[in-house]
């Protein structure tokens, strides 16, 4: 196949409520600590504006910290509150928007004390608001939407995961009590953003202390799981693997994003490697993959609405014309990854 057939369902529209795409890349988060005292520059700005320049579909910001005190433990990760790092998050929108693109940040607690249970209710309270607050700010600096990041054993996260959270009043207990902190958080940005901004969810089964941990063991505990986060407003669920070609559960060949898409009806992004391996590069410097479990088994996913759009992390952080060069053929033009790439804004 060509690679304008090969390539073709990466670059279809998609639009879903207030929401509108001209493709379906997206730009994963990827932290990069290059905002001295969390106040995005300049550098940050063009660095955004490059992928929106080059053809990604919807940029997903690095994690943004709320205004708490354990948000963050970095001096250098973004915050989402205060003038002096808001202005420089409107400059992003402005560039990014400029150039055609779509941007939503992603609004982050990192959890940085550890432990959930050592917040009482009223500190939950507090956070809650401060993410409800941050997004309200992105709708009024003319952000696209938001994703809240409930993946990876940050905060959100730690309330999910049954091995940190033990509490036993009503943020723990099973499955959908260790859900209540995530669904106060949605609602709350929900009520903050009104019906129509787009809420896009980022959650994982791994976690960065343990790649095999799983929320959920079966489908049918992952559907519990899904339910109150639906019910409370999130409009996308971005599914963050590791592999996407992974199968998430014995007996089916769909990964987290093609299983959360099945039980809930939303929207789903994928994501886990995507263009870093030889498989990947294969289908467009000879034609074809060599292996259909990479990247001819994705598009084909993806013609099937397995999931909806597809996040490019690292190749995109190298990179910032991948998508066109995927787009136009260019395949002997693209900058393969380095752990080089991490020390500077390309």
């Amino acid at each position: 196949m060509s690679n304008s057939q090969s390539v073709q369902a990466l670059f279809e529209p998609f639009a879903t409520g207030k929401m509108t795409l001209s493709n379906r890349i997206v730009m994963a988060p990827m932290t990069r600590q290059f905002s001295p005292d969390g106040v995005p520059g300049a550098d940050v700005a063009a660095y955004y504006r490059r992928r929106a320049e080059n053809g990604v579909g919807l940029i997903v910001t690095e994690g943004t910290v709320i205004n708490h005190p354990d948000a963050s433990n970095s001096a250098n990760v973004p915050h989402f509150y205060g003038e002096a790092a808001l202005n420089g998050w409107a400059n992003v929108v402005t560039e990014v928007h400029e150039a055609g693109g779509r941007i939503i940040p992603q609004i982050w607690h990192m959890g940085a004390r550890g432990q959930v249970g050592d917040y009482s209710e009223s500190e939950i309270a507090a956070i809650v608001q401060g993410f409800a607050h941050s997004a309200s700010e992105a709708k009024r600096l003319g952000f696209d939407g938001i994703e809240l990041h409930g993946a990876h054993g940050y905060l959100i996260d730690q309330f999910f995961w049954e091995k940190t959270n033990t509490r036993t009043d009503s943020y723990g207990g099973d499955m959908v009590a260790r859900t209540r902190f995530a669904v106060e958080v949605i609602e709350a940005c929900r009520r903050a953003v009104g019906p129509e901004f787009p809420i896009v969810l980022r959650f994982s089964q791994w976690k960065a202390s343990d790649y095999t941990a799983k929320l959920a063991e079966t489908p049918e505990l992952l559907e519990q799981f899904l339910a109150p986060l639906v019910d409370a407003g999130v409009d996308i669920f971005h599914c963050s693997t590791r592999r996407f070609w992974e199968p998430e559960f014995e007996g089916s060949d769909l990964n987290l994003a093609g299983w959360t898409k099945k039980l809930t009806g939303k929207p789903t992004i994928t994501v886990g490697s995507v263009g870093l391996d030889e498989d990947f590069m294969s289908l467009f410097t000879e034609g074809k993959g060599a292996d259909n479990s990479k990247i001819d088994g994705l598009i084909e996913r993806l013609e099937r609405q397995e999931f909806d759009l597809v996040a490019i992390g690292r190749a995109l952080l190298v990179d910032p014309a991948w998508a066109n060069k995927i787009r136009e053929g260019r395949t002997a033009e693209m900058v393969p990854f380095t752990s080089e790439a991490v020390k500077t804004l390309y």
